[in-house]
């Protein structure tokens, strides 16, 4: 006499998956080049003249706040049900245009705090990170010059290093930059933003020296591709995903780039991938903790950030200036984002 299955068992088996969904919660992390993120006083300290009512680009209180809630709702429009964990920023100009950013009432929730450090770029355009105490644990943070041998004058944008704790109790490392650009020329730029990769790399090599168990994100806008030296031979961040050790790390958007011919920022026509997200080994396909998928670097391209360019035929990130011109855009890159979970 055959035994029949109880419902219970069937409906318990079917719901299983449903269950374990549940239990995954999430970790957004959000890269974003904001285009010159500056208020509208003259500094004197740092070059900002055309960035101020006065000033050539005629910058006004009110340019400035379609600006930020233009990035608010650009944050609000990546995926998932809550507000991204981190926010690496690049181009801001100081702390207070943040604090501006974060008293826009569709980003209060997040109960945000700021981590910013003035550098040493002459016209005062930093790095910074955001992040939701409850899901990021903030132990300290630096500020990194970049060395540079050949050209000891030259001032270089810092990298920004913050140490906490992941979601998981992991140690977790967050690494904000934003390189040389290829202002002047790819080739002829390219020695800066390799010094920037080796300063980089030094740092993660003494964090191999004197810890373990770590975990490593990567974030900004290199201006460089995944496939340039200063990422694949500076950084030995690539795409390889057996036998992968450690000191070696993994280019969330190399494929994205190589194979898919996708960018976050367009050069007369041509996307260009200069905005990237690398990870330590420790952070990929784990069982427990902390985690991601080898292809989970998204770009965010909704239609309202985007514009038509006739010269082009294509759809174009929308800038706030191009030139002199004012044309109310969040931004000429567009912002990646990685969703781990644990």
């Amino acid at each position: 006499m055959k035994k029949s299955i109880p419902i219970t068992a069937i409906l318990l088996v079917a719901l299983l998956p449903l269950l374990s969904q549940k239990n995954v919660k999430s970790f957004m992390v959000v890269s974003y080049n904001v285009e010159n993120l500056f208020d509208t006083i003259n500094s004197p300290v740092f070059d900002d003249d055309e960035f101020t009512p006065s000033g050539s680009k005629n910058w006004t209180y009110d340019r400035y706040e379609e600006k930020l809630d233009n990035l608010v709702e650009v944050f609000r429009s990546i995926p998932g049900k809550e507000l991204p964990a981190v926010i690496g920023l690049a181009e801001v100009e100081n702390r207070g245009v943040l604090e501006d950013l974060l008293r826009i009432r569709r980003l209060r929730k997040g109960k945000y705090e700021i981590i910013h450090e003035d550098g040493d770029d002459p016209r005062g355009i930093e790095c910074a990170l955001l992040y939701r105490p409850e899901l990021f644990k903030y132990k300290s943070h630096e500020y990194i010059p970049v060395e540079d041998p050949v050209d000891p004058d030259y001032l270089h944008r810092g990298i920004l290093h913050v140490k906490g704790n992941g979601p998981d109790g992991s140690s977790l490392h967050i690494f904000m930059n934003h390189w040389k650009s290829r202002s002047g020329g790819e080739k002829e730029t390219e020695r800066k933003r390799m010094f920037s990769s080796i300063t980089l790399r030094k740092q993660l090599d003494m964090l191999l020296a004197r810890e373990s168990g770590f975990k490593v994100i990567i974030l900004g806008d290199f201006n460089d591709e995944p496939t340039n030296k200063s990422i694949t031979n500076g950084l030995s961040a690539m795409n390889k995903r057996k036998n992968i050790e450690m000191g070696e790390y993994y280019n969330l958007f190399y494929d994205l780039h190589n194979i898919g011919n996708n960018g976050t920022y367009n050069y007369q026509g041509t996307w260009n991938m200069l905005d990237q997200v690398i990870i330590s080994y420790t952070l990929l396909n784990q069982k427990h903790g902390l985690t991601t998928g080898y292809e989970s670097g998204q770009i965010l391209k909704e239609d309202w950030m985007m514009f038509e360019s006739e010269k082009y035929g294509a759809a174009l990130p929308s800038a706030t200036y191009g030139g002199p011109q004012y044309y109310g855009g969040p931004s000429d890159h567009l912002p990646v984002y990685v969703e781990f979970t644990w």
